[in-house]
C-alpha cells in the first residue's frame, strides 16, 4: 500500500472512530505513519483527504450491499442476507455516523457522498423489493420506495440503539423486527 492509500485508509478509520471534527491532520499522519510533507504532497489538506476517505467508505459500503443483494434467492431472502451480514455493530455504520458530524453536515461537498450513498442504497433496496412485488412474493400495492427507506432507517437506528446500550442485541432486535414485517407479507 502506498502512502496515499495509507493516508486515505487511516482517515477512514479515524473518521469512523472520531468523526471529522475529532480527526486532526496530525492524528492522520501518525496513524498512517506518514509525515506532514507526504500528506500535503498527495492532498491539499484535511478536507480533500476526508472527501477521498468518505468516498472510499461509501464505495465499500455499496459494494458490500450489492454483494448480498445480487445473490440468488427471493427478494426477502436477499434483503435478509444483507441485513444479517457480519458488521461491526458497536462501531456503527461508517457512513451513517457521519450524518451526526457537524463538520460533515455543514459542508455540502463532504455531505454529498454520504447522502448519495444512502440514496443509492435505498434505491437498490427498492429495486429488490420491486422484483419481489413483480414475482408476487410481495403485495402489488406495496410502496417499495417507502419500505426501502424504512429498511435503511431501521438499520441505522439499530446501530444507534446498539451503541447506546454498548451491546449488539438492540441492533439484532431491530433487524429481526423489520424482517418479521417483511416475511409477514
Amino acid at each position: 500500500m502506498d502512502t496515499r492509500d495509507q493516508l486515505i485508509d487511516s482517515t477512514r478509520e479515524l473518521l469512523w472512530e472520531r468523526g471529522y471534527v475529532g480527526t486532526s491532520p496530525k492524528a492522520i499522519q501518525q496513524h498512517a505513519g506518514a509525515g506532514q510533507g507526504s500528506m500535503y504532497h498527495h492532498f491539499s489538506g484535511k478536507r480533500e483527504l476526508a472527501l477521498e476517505a468518505v468516498q472510499r467508505s461509501a464505495d465499500e459500503l455499496l459494494a458490500a450491499a450489492e454483494a448480498q443483494l445480487r445473490t440468488p434467492g427471493t427478494a426477502v431472502e436477499r434483503i435478509t442476507a444483507y441485513l444479517r451480514r457480519e458488521r461491526e455493530v458497536l462501531r456503527g455504520c461508517p457512513i451513517g455516523r457521519l450524518t451526526q458530524d457537524p463538520g460533515i453536515v455543514a459542508d455540502p461537498e463532504l455531505r454529498a457522498p454520504v447522502d448519495e450513498t444512502l440514496t443509492r442504497l435505498r434505491a437498490r433496496l427498492a429495486e429488490v423489493l420491486d422484483e419481489g412485488r413483480a414475482t408476487g412474493e410481495l403485495p402489488a400495492g406495496l410502496d417499495t420506495t417507502a419500505l426501502a427507506a424504512t429498511v435503511v432507517a431501521v438499520l441505522q437506528g439499530g446501530y444507534v440503539l446498539a451503541r447506546a446500550a454498548n451491546a449488539p442485541e438492540p441492533f439484532d432486535q431491530a433487524v429481526s423486527g423489520i424482517l418479521s414485517l417483511l416475511t409477514a407479507f
